[in-house]
């Protein structure tokens, strides 16, 4: 059996990025490895949660169906974050666990600093192809490094005006697909050993019930207070592991 507080952070982990892909499409994951970092690698916190994901698009796709994806957004924004998962797939792979530290931790900071500047002002723009290929191609890039391609594909979405339900369904199928691409690389990167597949099946259960939860209370969570406080966990894990990395090159 893993050690308890390690199974704790990894199902608080989990459950609060399956509520919040329940609730609102995804937008928490960017929190799973700063927060598993406090108790265990960076590395190899990625790759316990990429399997993990998936399950959660499973359920996730049993409440946003086909009806609540923006067509004219989905399929630049899916050209995009495929593009950009196998450039970060390719750059990980040649960095070392300290860099891959520092790294995860100033996006996790950086994206923090964006909400809290930006809030969620929502505006009404059209499509645009162009755009939504760029946003793409920087979501799936920061959700390989770090599973954090909610923002730049929030910062896009927001700017469309989308209605809620509407940019949860196109959130959570534009990450089904980048949580697909992104598996295989995460578990090159670091190959899951028996304590790693014992975490990733304990903390499986969490999800449905988390995903069934968010979704049920859908209509009555007030999304910027939810966001404000998964940015506060991600502001205080991120700061650990930044800390964390740059402290490996100074001893």
């Amino acid at each position: 059996m893993p050690d308890p507080l390690v199974l704790l952070v990894t199902l608080l982990a989990v459950f609060i990025i399956s509520f919040f892909k329940g609730a609102f499409g995804g937008g928490a994951a960017l929190v799973g490895i700063p927060l598993m970092s406090l108790v265990m690698p960076p590395l190899q916190a990625g790759a316990i949660l990429a399997p993990v994901l998936l399950a959660m698009d499973v359920f996730a796709l049993k409440v946003w169906s086909p009806g609540t994806w923006s067509r004219p957004d989905v399929r630049w924004l899916i050209t995009g974050i495929l593009i950009g998962t196998a450039l970060a797939a390719w750059l990980l792979s040649g960095l070392d666990g300290r860099a891959v530290a520092v790294l995860m931790g100033a996006i996790g900071l950086a994206f923090a600093a964006h909400w809290y500047w930006s809030g969620t002002r929502v505006t009404e723009t059209p499509a645009r192809p162009a755009l939504a290929l760029g946003a793409g191609v920087a979501s799936g890039a920061t959700s390989m490094i770090a599973h954090a391609g909610g923002p730049p594909l929030a910062i896009y979405l927001l700017r469309r005006g989308l209605p809620k339900g509407l940019y949860a369904g196109t959130t959570s199928i534009v990450f089904t697909v980048g949580n697909v691409a992104k598996v295989l690389p995460w578990l090159i990167l670091s190959p899951p050993d028996r304590p790693m597949l014992i975490l990733m099946g304990l903390s499986l259960p969490a999800v449905p019930l988390a995903i069934w939860l968010g979704w049920r209370l859908h209509a009555r969570l007030d999304r910027k207070v939810m966001y404000a406080a998964c940015y506060g966990i991600l502001v205080v894990a991120s700061v650990k592991l930044l800390w964390d990395g740059l402290s490996g090159y100074l001893i």
